[in-house]
């Protein structure tokens, strides 16, 4: 579909969407609610929904509840159309609890979310390498939880096995117990518990060697896609494969659409939040944002502390300032959140220094 001009008076749009419908409305420039109407959430039903928009006016931008879920196939479909997007956060209870829910409801919402300015977000375009990246990640990480998950099982049925066979495993690592179990001989008659409990286990070792080879084979593939998707990223110090895939997935193939790294530090929830009361003034720990992209800037500052001589440096000077593990692992995060930000929006050629540290006073 190509972009089109049309006249008449400017509107705004608004869309709850669904998984197998999304309800539309349009509001004017002044607010005013002028039409609503559900559509089948399918490539004909997207189109016929932006026709039916376009025919109230001259379409400013639209609202969409969801762009990431059930409203990201439409969410490209009015984006190719060269329509402005705008991503919507749902109605929280307090806000439902006192205006009600429905379709219609939640459509207008949107759109006057989008006219007043409450709702500015850039939607994710989910149309390149880290849209990639990002699904093969979901695969990896199912993966990853089921292997854990084998695991305790089968440390959960050593527990109360019998002796003998408690022995024969006692003692081994992981990889050799994994071995070991994979090569049980429960025997034809699982009526004994030691043959069912040897059946058992052997089932779940091979599992965890079948997960152990999916993850192998996942790596294999996510790895030369998140090194196209931003070498700079991975130059950083402590930032590998599964960390850079997490921060590029949680930034998406547009980073740009974060206006500075201070919106990417709030993203991450490494932003502090003023938590001031009268003659008292302080930052508290921000519990929002995306918490895996948290979690990944966690684990780089943990390497940084343990191998980066630097950031060592940082934490001996600071700890003698007074301040706590957390609150100088808060000052980190926020220091790679800026890094990291550069890295993700540089261009190829650009190299990324790592010079955030604050310096000593």
């Amino acid at each position: 579909m190509t972009s089109m001009t049309h006249d008449g008076p400017q509107i705004t749009g608004g869309v709850d969407t669904h998984g197998l419908t999304h309800h539309a409305a349009v509001i004017d420039r002044i607010g005013r609610h002028l039409a609503d109407r559900e559509f089948p959430a399918t490539i004909r039903g997207y189109r016929d929904l932006l026709d039916w928009m376009r025919s109230h006016g001259a379409l400013a931008a639209v609202g969409v509840e969801g762009t990431g879920a059930y409203g990201a196939e439409l969410t490209r479909v009015l984006t190719c159309a060269g329509v402005t997007v705008v991503d919507v956060d749902r109605p929280d209870r307090k806000t439902r609890r006192m205006k009600g829910k429905s379709d219609p409801i939640d459509a207008y919402a949107a759109a006057t979310a989008v006219l007043s300015g409450r709702a500015t977000g850039i939607p994710k375009s989910r149309d390149g390498v880290v849209e990639a990246v990002r699904v093969l990640r979901v695969a990896r990480r199912s993966a990853v939880k089921a292997r854990t998950q084998a695991m305790n099982q089968i440390r959960g049925l050593l527990v109360s096995a019998p002796a003998m066979l408690r022995e024969q495993v006692g003692g081994l690592e992981r990889a050799a117990l994994i071995r070991t179990l994979a090569r049980l001989r429960p025997g034809d008659d699982l009526s004994r518990p030691l043959a069912a409990t040897r059946a058992a286990l052997r089932r779940l070792a091979r599992r965890h060697q079948a997960l152990d080879q999916e993850i192998v084979e996942l790596d294999t593939e996510i790895s030369p896609l998140v090194k196209r998707a931003a070498p700079q990223l991975l130059e950083l110090f402590g930032v590998g494969p599964e960390t850079a895939g997490q921060l590029l997935a949680s930034a998406g193939d547009n980073p740009e659409r974060m206006r500075s790294e201070a919106a990417f530090a709030h993203l991450a929830g490494v932003a502090p939040i003023p938590a001031s009361s009268g003659r008292t003034h302080r930052h508290r720990l921000n519990r929002g944002g995306d918490r895996a992209a948290n979690n990944a800037l966690h684990t780089i500052v943990l390497t940084r502390m343990r191998f980066d001589e630097r950031t060592r440096a940082y934490v001996e000077r600071r700890t003698k300032e007074g301040l706590n593990k957390k609150d100088i692992m808060r000052c980190l995060k926020r220091f790679v959140a800026r890094e990291v930000y550069r890295a993700l929006t540089s261009t190829p050629t650009e190299r990324i220094t790592q010079t955030d540290l604050a310096p000593a006073a």
